[in-house]
């Protein structure tokens, strides 16, 4: 508006009513997959990962390997040889293992404007270190050299982004579907140690860091060891965890809201999604979250990952997540005119 002061968004990389994506998606061409990432999420376009492409891009598989004393067999599942040797992690990229990545960083840096701000992702520590324990391996080496794999991996993937896009920012999640057994007291570790090894894994981080809680995993964790990026679906869960998401905003931290369910029907519209976001910000504004910061320090996506959808419907999904993230951006807009005035 002429003759109006506005103020300022708020500084780094992360912009409000921006869409991204968790990170899976249907295809097996990489190619393709990393073309669907740059069209539909122009403003933070994704890297993807295809488990439908080959088991060694799954959560888990893509990352294990690292660890010398870890084999990754072709169905994804992992081996622990007790005899080997737990030497320093190995992080190595390759067209197998890394396919999605490896492309959408091709195509990035072959596109006429290449992307300024890119997402990333890998495993968090605590998920890898109780898929390490299922496999056989005591659960304090587990925990302790799932968070030396993962920083491992975070400064070799910042490293190759680098290369491939040199002075691009970069969000980076740490997926933790792991925090479920948290919530629901079932988990091989407690609390604070959990947040520990989260955190140590977060603090490789040079980029903005965040932490990706699927379901109903508990964010409590999450917000305690440090991130400036809480990944969470909107759903009713959310009001338990109020005052850690009032923490989150208060100190300048930024949400990615899931606003497309993964978990069953997409729809056809975005307008039952809207407002379900809108009733969860709601309570959560009645539960003592700053009603601007919710939306000024807001990004969408779908709640998780889309792997396990067909082609056409993750492009509805990352489509409906658009439109849903246009109307947060026009709400953003009005909080920081408001906060202006």
């Amino acid at each position: 508006m002429e003759g109006t002061a506005q103020p300022e968004p708020p500084p780094g990389i992360l912009r409000a009513g921006v869409t991204t994506g968790i990170g899976s998606l249907p295809h097996t061409d990489p190619a393709a997959a990393a073309a669907l990432s740059l069209e539909l999420t122009p403003g933070l376009p994704f890297a993807p990962q295809l488990p439908r492409r080959t088991p060694w891009e799954g959560m888990v598989a893509q990352w294990a390997g690292a660890l010398p004393e870890v084999e990754v067999c072709p169905d994804g599942s992992v081996r622990v040889d007790p005899a080997a040797p737990a030497g320093d992690p190995v992080p190595r990229f390759d067209p197998e293992r890394h396919g999605g990545l490896l492309a959408f960083l091709d195509a990035a840096g072959r596109a006429p404007g290449p992307p300024d701000r890119v997402k990333l992702q890998v495993v968090g520590p605590l998920t890898l270190a109780m898929a390490l324990v299922r496999a056989g391996m005591p659960v304090a080496a587990a925990f302790n050299r799932s968070t030396l794999a993962v920083r491992a991996w975070v400064t070799a993937l910042e490293d190759l982004v680098e290369r491939a896009l040199p002075g691009a920012g970069r969000l980076l999640l740490l997926d933790e579907p792991g925090l479920v057994a948290f919530a629901a007291d079932d988990a091989p570790i407690d609390n604070d140690a959990a947040v520990d090894h989260l955190s140590h894994a977060l603090a490789a981080v040079t980029g903005e860091a965040g932490v990706h809680i699927c379901g109903d995993g508990d964010v409590r964790i999450a917000f305690e060891a440090g991130p400036s990026v809480l990944a969470v679906s909107a759903t009713p869960h959310l009001v338990g965890y109020a005052s850690s998401l009032a923490r989150h905003l208060d100190a300048g931290g930024w949400v990615l809201w899931g606003v497309i369910p993964t978990d069953g029907p997409i729809g056809e519209t975005s307008e039952s999604h809207w407002r379900t976001l809108s009733g969860v910000w709601c309570e959560l504004t009645r539960r003592g979250c700053e009603p601007g910061a919710l939306r000024r320090q807001a990004l969408v996506s779908p709640a998780c990952g889309l792997a396990g959808h067909g082609e056409s419907q993750a492009v509805r999904a990352l489509r409906l997540a658009a439109e849903v993230a246009d109307r947060v951006g026009d709400q953003a807009l009005a909080a920081r005119l408001t906060l202006g005035a």
